[in-house]
């Protein structure tokens, strides 16, 4: 009977834990396709990616050195993105992802560099909020930094501390 609780305990353990990196995978491959859609300029991919009130944000220093944050609507963001000729060549290449998941709620970090005619623009750090709709993972909520320096080795270092 001693054995049959522990197996029913170690089984159950694991199954917790599946669970949980089949979530985090689930949630990491939304990012992953919104970077698709993204780079393809899929703008109707790029909305279904996204919960209806979805809110973008970024935060970076102005001219003066004066960190600021800017708010922009999806529809924006997916206007310029299809608008961006096509003999513009952009890439934003993900480093890492860091994904948390409780629930209905998952939180991807992307450390970051974007690439405008494979020329470095800017670096910084992706987070992504999302919520789980019927068995789906949204996008809810992105918001982004953005550097024009320091886009080696101590943009890791950053993220990390």
């Amino acid at each position: 009977m001693k054995i049959l609780v522990c197996l029913l305990v170690l089984f159950t353990g694991f199954s917790v834990v599946a669970q949980e990196v089949s979530e985090e995978t689930a949630a990491k491959n939304t990012v992953e396709s919104f970077f698709i859609a993204f780079h393809n300029q899929d703008s109707l991919a790029l909305r279904e990616l996204a919960h209806s009130s979805v809110t973008m944000q970024s935060i970076a220093e102005d001219e003066e050195g004066n960190v600021e944050l800017t708010t922009d609507t999806y529809s924006d963001f997916i206007k310029a993105i299809s608008s961006i000729p096509e003999t513009t060549k952009f890439e934003e290449k993900l480093h890492s992802f860091e994904i948390k998941v409780n629930g209905p709620l998952a939180n991807v970090i992307t450390p970051y560099s974007f690439f405008v005619n494979e020329e470095l623009s800017h670096c910084g750090v992706n987070s992504f909020q999302l919520f789980k709709e019927e068995g789906i993972w949204k996008i809810i909520y992105i918001v982004d930094t953005r550097s024009n320096e320091d886009c080696g080795t101590s943009l890791q270092f950053r993220i990390k501390n």
